[in-house]
């Protein structure tokens, strides 16, 4: 029986500073250290450098990563992946809740 191969990942994307002047993002994360930069959090099936190009050029695209994404942060993510679907939606979730925690302006993470 062949082994089962994860492709899905979570990955986060560095955020320009521009993204404060969204209240909405500044609410969510009010316990932000200023010294920590923005990101957002996602998960997909496909490659994360192919996800993070589709987000800047529109397709599929969450707003805030089109308009504000810098660069992808593996420093962040990499450890983590890969992983099954259910797998992935979870640590989205927790990966968000835990930078939040640590004082990162976050957004994503559903």
């Amino acid at each position: 029986m062949k082994p089962i191969a994860f492709h899905h990942n979570v990955y986060v994307v560095l955020l320009d500073d521009a993204v404060l002047k969204h209240p909405a993002i500044l609410r969510l994360n009010r316990k932000r250290d200023p010294a920590k930069p923005c990101v957002y959090v996602g998960m997909t099936g496909l490659p994360v450098e192919h996800r993070f190009e589709n987000h800047k050029n529109g397709y599929k695209s969450a707003w805030v990563v089109k308009t504000y994404g810098v660069r992808l942060l593996p420093e962040l993510f990499a450890h983590l992946n890969p992983m099954p679907f259910e797998g992935a939606v979870q640590m989205e979730m927790e990966l968000a809740e835990e930078l939040r925690s640590e004082g990162y302006t976050v957004t994503g993470g559903k």
